[in-house]
Parts: structure tokens; sequence; C-alpha cells
């Protein structure tokens, strides 16, 4: 599962990577940029909620191994 989560970690990053080339700096209202910047957005909210994921993965293990 933590293999997975850090694999969609890194295609989030990648889906920004290439959003930001598509952002035309002149005009980030427009059409093409309006919809790169909603899904860089997205991509770190997806990177937000693996991050929040991995970290509660990581206090239930350690709440299993106390009791």
């Amino acid at each position: 599962m933590k293999i997975f989560i850090y694999i969609l970690i890194a295609l989030s990053v990648a889906v920004i990577a290439y959003n930001v080339t598509v952002l035309n700096f002149d005009d980030l209202l427009g059409e093409e940029s309006a919809i790169a910047l909603i899904g860089i957005v997205c991509a770190a909210c997806v990177i937000v909620l693996l991050s929040i994921l991995l970290t509660s993965k990581a206090i239930e293990s350690k709440a299993k191994d106390k009791n």
C-alpha cells in the first residue's frame, strides 16, 4: 500500500509539472490556462490527501505496536 501511495504522489507531481508547461502566463484566466490551473489544484489536493493517509497509517501501526 505504501508503494502504491508513493506512485500516486509521483504521478500527481508529474501532472503538476505538465500543467505548468500548459499555462499561459500572459492570460492566466483564459480557457486553456484555467483548465491547467484546475489540474494543478486537483493534483495538489491529491498530494495533501495522500500525505494525510500516509500519516494516519503510520499512527495506526504505532498504536497497534503499543497494544
